[in-house]
């Protein structure tokens, strides 16, 4: 997987709230990646936890820290492919060029800050340097977008932190009539 296209074709998109209902993609965003001078690995570890917990991963990008670039893939993955969930790693932190968050909340229509705020809590508890982190998250259209962190272990701490409530999440998202609590 890779380029600037999605690797396979637009999946389902379900409202029934199990993870096995939404489509998803992982979009990497680093300028070593995308220049080939550093392996991306947060990107294929999330698609392999988002992949196990049941969600159909259908592309996977990496593109350099560009608020354009970003905004194109949001905007296509979100509106074209109809992707229920798009994952972000990379450029979250407080470096010039990371962009991210400009990029997505360019695009997304309502912030959930609770998505984020749960992040960054999950985080600190092993390190200090988690409240640096400013991703986003948030909803454009029927589609969720999240960002997380660009180093692998925090991708996969903040990704752990939300799952559990990202299938319901979606299925609200997508117009599902069900009850929130419980």
């Amino acid at each position: 997987m890779g380029g600037n296209t999605p690797s396979a074709k637009p999946g389902k998109s379900g409202t029934g709230g199990a993870a096995t209902d939404f489509t998803c993609g992982v979009l990497t965003v680093s300028d070593k990646g995308a220049a080939g001078e550093r392996q991306d690995t947060s990107g294929p570890a999330v698609q392999e936890i988002l992949a196990g917990r049941g969600f159909d991963v259908v592309a996977y990008t990496l593109v350099a820290d560009d608020v354009d670039s970003i905004k194109a893939l949001l905007i296509e993955w979100t509106d074209h492919w109809s992707m229920d969930l798009v994952i972000t790693t990379g450029g979250t932190g407080v470096a010039p060029r990371d962009v991210t968050p400009e990029a997505t909340r360019a695009v997304i229509d309502r912030e959930v800050p609770g998505i984020s705020e749960a992040m960054r809590m999950a985080s600190l508890r092993n390190t200090p340097h988690a409240v640096l982190s400013r991703g986003i998250s948030g909803i454009r259209g029927t589609s969720l977008i999240i960002n997380l962190p660009g180093s692998e272990k925090a991708a996969r701490e903040n990704i752990e932190a939300v799952l559990p409530a990202l299938p319901h999440a979606l299925y609200k998202i997508k117009g599902g009539k069900g009850d929130c609590g419980g």
